[in-house]
């Protein structure tokens, strides 16, 4: 019976999303901030959730991908390695009882910064004795058509291939080699993803509805397009978060824009910003600490949950502010109730190295 609960569980989330397949096909996605794991709360996340490897359950392997899926073009034959692993703890004799298939769709980032996606495999699978699948996307981690990430978009041949269409059907490939592979044909699969992941898993289930029985996305935006969503949709959720909160933190932050602008055009302003948001390194212009303080922001939205939640925490610095003190003063408590204190002094330019999530994304996303 495990088999057939899938099927009504999964088999209704595909018909949601046909409208968004008709709509996405030419349009672009809104540029939505990739937030990487590096603040307080999320090296928090990733040093208790993240594993730092691939878990023993999951064996790694190696498929020859086909560069283009599409053309016939001299160079669309061209190949490179591509990752998945499994897991089979609880797969048994699962190709005989035909149960089911867990894949989770690789997104923007390499296969070990991603598998703390795999949980949920991993917990569901005891009860559906199912197999667990992760496909790494092309492009990132050990799935590169060439030597890095770099050299990949450098490439005017490389650099057409690196989009989700091309991904889609690469996991198409794969899945069906691991049925034939395992002679568990009449398994079905249930494609999971999220975020950008959770987009690929509905578009998988629309594309290929002989391969997914059902799809499964998590926080995934697929209505984030244009002509579909408005353009500031992302930041409207972000200030509703602290809206929600405190409408005094809201109305604080919201002025403050225009206020450190002020402040930065003045005589020996920029030097002033810099003493009192105690930067590690002189302000070069008030941008700087905006683009700084509206990835705080982000983050702290993004990943507001439990044991901090950081919203919580930056409005009571910035409304616990003593009752005097000016905007700038207040945005500046909030701060530092995120950083609880344990930083010198605020390095704004830390993260600008771009991490490979960074640039691949950023091409995606264009």
């Amino acid at each position: 019976m495990a088999p057939l609960r899938v099927i009504l569980l999964f088999q209704l989330y595909p018909l949601l999303l046909t409208y968004v397949l008709l709509q996405t096909v030419s349009t672009f996605p809104h540029k939505i901030p990739r937030l990487s794991l590096y603040h307080e709360d999320a090296l928090h996340l990733r040093n208790n959730l993240i594993p730092k490897a691939i878990p023993n359950d999951f064996k790694i392997y190696y498929y020859n991908q086909t560069l283009d899926h599409f053309n016939y073009a001299p160079s669309s034959y061209a190949t490179f390695t591509q990752r998945y692993a499994i897991s089979s703890k609880y797969w048994g004799d699962g190709a005989k009882r035909n149960s089911p298939i867990f894949a989770y769709l690789g997104d923007e980032q390499s296969m070990e910064d991603d598998f703390k996606a795999v949980g949920f495999l991993n917990e569901n699978a005891p009860y559906f004795k199912s197999l667990s699948v992760f496909i790494e996307h092309r492009y990132y981690g050990g799935s590169k058509p060439a030597r890095s990430m770099d050299e990949a978009l450098n490439n005017d041949i490389l650099r057409g291939y690196f989009n989700s269409a091309q991904a889609l059907a690469d996991y198409a490939e794969i899945l069906l080699h691991i049925k034939t592979k395992i002679l568990a044909l009449y398994s079905p699969i249930i494609v999971v993803g999220g975020s950008y992941g959770g987009m690929l898993a509905s578009w998988f289930r629309l594309k290929y509805p002989h391969i997914a029985l059902g799809a499964l996305a998590s926080s995934a935006p697929i209505l984030y397009f244009d002509d579909i969503t408005p353009q500031n949709g992302y930041y409207s959720i972000v200030t509703k978060d602290f809206k929600e909160i405190s409408n005094n933190c809201y109305d604080t932050i919201r002025k403050s824009w225009a206020e450190i602008d002020r402040l930065a055009s003045k005589h020996k302003g920029l030097s002033s910003l810099s003493q009192r948001f105690n930067t590690c390194s002189p302000l070069k212009n008030s941008d700087e600490l905006k683009n700084f303080l509206e990835l705080i922001y982000t983050t702290a939205a993004q990943y507001d949950r439990p044991p901090r939640y950081p919203v919580s925490v930056i409005c009571k610095g910035i409304d616990g502010a003593p009752k005097n003190t000016d905007t700038v003063g207040r945005i500046f408590a909030g701060l530092v109730a995120y950083g609880r204190n344990k930083t010198t002094c605020f390095d704004i330019n830390k993260y600008n190295t771009p991490s490979e999530t960074d640039i691949g994304y950023g091409w995606q996303e264009m």
